[in-house]
């Protein structure tokens, strides 16, 4: 048995060594700052921030340095629905119609019910078309908007900090039948429950079911029943909800700042957080799949995990990359072919991994704030996810 002072030597060795990896992947200057977290069933093993949060005021990106998150937020949703479930005020099988105040139906399958579990398992026949992503991110008041229009008109995304909508006035705009953003490429061509196809619409559908059956915010009600059961003392989904001395500048590319925004549909993608936080929320569900979590019950979380689809669920498959996570899902979690466990997420100037070997009990999650393309860019990218995957067995409980 290691000694309490050895078992500390050996895990900073790791640490040490680990850290000069990661630094010397920022140091490459393809993303401007980012934050990584390993993790187990008892808790954090390392963590870490490196580069800048903000290079303009040259300000350090730490392990407590804050961002969204992009669709790495709807794992939280999951949990929100089996929680609802739990206190009795939904069924995952349960008309979506029972909760809304505007009807929502596939228009070439006007008799066929869409439930909840369609829409976590994106099977809704929901789809994000172009108003998505044109109406759908606002700015953070105080900002120029004029000069933010201009400067990024070929991304055609931002909208005035006054656009913000509910995600009542939202959804009812995108989905109803008279709606004014609907149209033919709302949903798909097969029945309910037939084919997957992502679809954040359809995830924020779900948050706002659980307002609508449990009379709570969804901000207020994920609060309640995970952000503070956890200890996740620095999260949020809103600008109001967190301490904004410690958020991130977002990137489109090294030498070019994003303004600050937020989005309508924010259950989909805009929880703010850090990697410690984040860390304290992986390692609950490395518990939660061997039978050990503690926001939710048993049964809830074994439903969570449950493989939820088959292949004919599936137009095309992702068979190569382990942390895909569309090869198959629980509730609003995914699954890669080889079992990794875990989501991914992709918004302006953020991309995010957070995955766990459930038979090692391991994980790691990765927050970058500057977006990437190309092949030095992927290289760089799963160069700081690989390095996290080669020292996580170096470090002893």
């Amino acid at each position: 048995m290691l000694s309490c002072q050895h078992r500390q030597d050996v895990n900073q060795q790791a640490a040490d060594a680990l850290t000069r990896q990661l630094d010397s992947i920022s140091k490459q200057g393809i993303f401007n700052g980012f934050s990584v977290a390993m993790v187990n069933d008892k808790g954090i093993l390392y963590e870490k921030g490196l580069g800048m949060a903000d290079v303009a005021a040259q300000k350090p990106y730490t392990e407590q340095t804050i961002q969204n998150i992009a669709s790495v937020s709807k794992t939280l949703i999951g949990i929100a629905l089996l929680k609802a479930q739990e206190l009795g005020k939904l069924k995952l099988d349960d008309p979506i119609n029972r909760y809304l105040p505007f009807e929502v139906v596939n228009p070439d399958f006007p008799n066929d019910i869409i439930t909840i579990r369609h829409l976590a398992t994106h099977t809704s026949g929901i789809l994000d078309n172009e108003f998505y992503m044109t109406k759908n991110y606002c700015i953070k008041s105080g900002q120029d908007f004029s000069k933010i229009r201009k400067e990024f008109d070929d991304l055609q995304v931002f909208n005035p900090a006054d656009s913000l909508l509910t995600l009542e006035k939202y959804l009812y705009n995108a989905l109803s039948k008279t709606g004014k953003w609907r149209n033919k490429d709302t949903f798909v061509k097969t029945k309910p429950g037939a084919t997957y196809e992502y679809s954040n619409t359809g995830a924020t559908l779900a948050a706002f079911i659980i307002e609508r059956a449990t009379g709570q915010p969804f901000d207020a009600f994920t609060k309640q029943y995970i952000l503070e059961p956890l200890g996740m003392k620095a999260s949020g989904w809103h600008f109001k909800d967190v301490d904004f001395t410690r958020y991130s500048r977002l990137y489109a590319d090294p030498k070019t700042a994003l303004p600050f925004y937020t989005m309508s549909t924010y259950p989909d993608g805009n929880f703010i957080t850090s990697a410690h936080d984040l860390g304290l929320f992986l390692s609950e569900l490395i518990k939660a799949y061997d039978g050990r979590g503690t926001i939710l019950n048993k049964e809830s979380f074994r439903e969570y995990f449950k493989p939820q689809l088959t292949a004919e669920n599936f137009v095309t498959r992702d068979e190569k990359n382990p942390y895909n996570d569309s090869f198959n899902t629980g509730i609003f979690i995914g699954f890669g072919y080889s079992g990794y466990v875990g989501h991914t997420g992709g918004d302006p100037g953020v991309t995010t991994m957070l995955f766990f070997d459930p038979t090692r009990k391991i994980g790691r999650l990765l927050i970058l704030n500057t977006s990437f393309s190309g092949k030095r860019g992927g290289d760089a990218f799963y160069g700081i996810w690989n390095a996290l995957e080669k020292h996580q067995n170096n470090f002893t409980n």
